[in-house]
């Protein structure tokens, strides 16, 4: 059994004494010992040397102590997977040499065998889990496969994804073939996942906000929602789209377990979005953990009070920052568990 199960109660619906919380990207470039590996390691090898993975999954449970570890990995394995290279550039990112910009490119896409291919994700769930001994939950996640398609076609990050979405309206037979791939990859990648043991998943739509609410419902959430489908049975599942509030009512109707808000939706109309009833995580803006700490720990209380104590999930509103001090992240952390209402 997890001796701190509070994050699975919350995903369960259940009433907590005070709302669990945990930070994306909590393992990462804000903590000293993250960047003293970065040093030795590239970004890649850390991802596929499970001794490696696992460390950095469980450096913040040991520094900042939040309630739930996330594994250390990146969503651009699964594209690395089915033969699309991936390389990553100093300063500027994820670059894909050879984009996907035609059908004859999405056939040679191929759907892979996950334990062949992503097999040391495995290794480093194993491994993590007997690091963390029972201590808190595990999560697993992937990218949304419209979030994968916008890099496999556009080569890079963008600020529009222009190229993307083009080949979407041009191109719409081929667009759908490479969704569905990276869709069906990514339901076998997860359920593997699952059967290693992670307690629950997360699916990140960071593109999402790109789309409009027409062009989401059929090159995003259709996809999104298989992967649901797929997963609900097996495990709980928390999809964040960023930017994707207008969505929010769609994705309450699903059997997702939660659902991740940004800072641009305001609790209230989150939970007016949403029914009410679904466990919501969020949506502290990320550069706010850049205020003094007694502000940071105002803030977040209020927060909590206006989400609500139950339902609810304790979050920033996107990944945590490079810059963000130590002590800030944990202030952020220790509000949550000083909380009592």
């Amino acid at each position: 059994m997890i001796k701190n199960d509070l994050f699975l109660k919350a995903l369960n619906n259940e009433s907590v004494e005070r709302p669990p919380v945990w930070m994306m990207r909590q393992a990462g470039r804000y903590l000293p010992e993250f960047r003293a590996l970065r040093e030795k390691y590239d970004f890649f090898t850390r991802c596929k040397t499970p001794e490696l993975a696992s460390e950095i999954t469980v450096q913040p449970i040991r520094i900042v102590k939040p309630d739930a570890a996330i594994l250390f990995s990146d969503i651009l394995v699964v594209p690395q997977a089915m033969g699309i290279d991936v390389e990553l550039e100093d300063g500027i990112g994820p670059i894909i040499p050879n984009p996907i910009r035609s059908m004859k490119d999405v056939e040679q896409v191929r759907i892979p065998d996950i334990n062949e291919s992503l097999g040391y994700v495995m290794d480093a769930i194993d491994m993590t889990k007997e690091m963390l001994n029972n201590e808190v939950p595990l999560i697993g996640f992937a990218g949304s496969p419209w979030t994968i398609f916008c890099y496999a076609v556009e080569g890079k990050g963008s600020k529009s994804y222009d190229k993307a979405k083009g080949f979407c309206f041009s191109e719409p037979v081929a667009a759908h073939l490479l969704l569905q791939k990276i869709t069906d990859t990514t339901i076998a990648y997860l359920k593997e996942k699952v059967k290693h043991g992670v307690n629950a998943v997360q699916i990140f739509d960071s593109w999402g906000g790109m789309l409009s609410p027409t062009d989401y419902q059929e090159f995003s959430w259709y996809y999104i929602n298989q992967i649901v489908e797929a997963l609900a049975s097996e495990t709980k599942v928390i999809v964040f789209g960023k930017g994707c509030w207008f969505a929010l009512n769609e994705m309450a109707r699903s059997k997702a377990s939660a659902l991740g808000v940004d800072w641009t939706c305001s609790p209230k109309n989150a939970r007016y979005l949403t029914g009410g009833n679904i466990t919501l995580q969020g949506n502290f803006d990320p550069s706010r953990l850049l205020s003094p700490i007694p502000t940071i720990k105002k803030m977040v209380h209020e927060m909590i009070d206006e989400f609500g104590k139950d339902n609810y999930i304790v979050n920033l509103g996107h990944g945590i920052l490079p810059n963000i001090p130590v002590d800030h992240a944990k202030a952020f952390i220790e509000a949550v568990k000083e909380y009592n209402k």
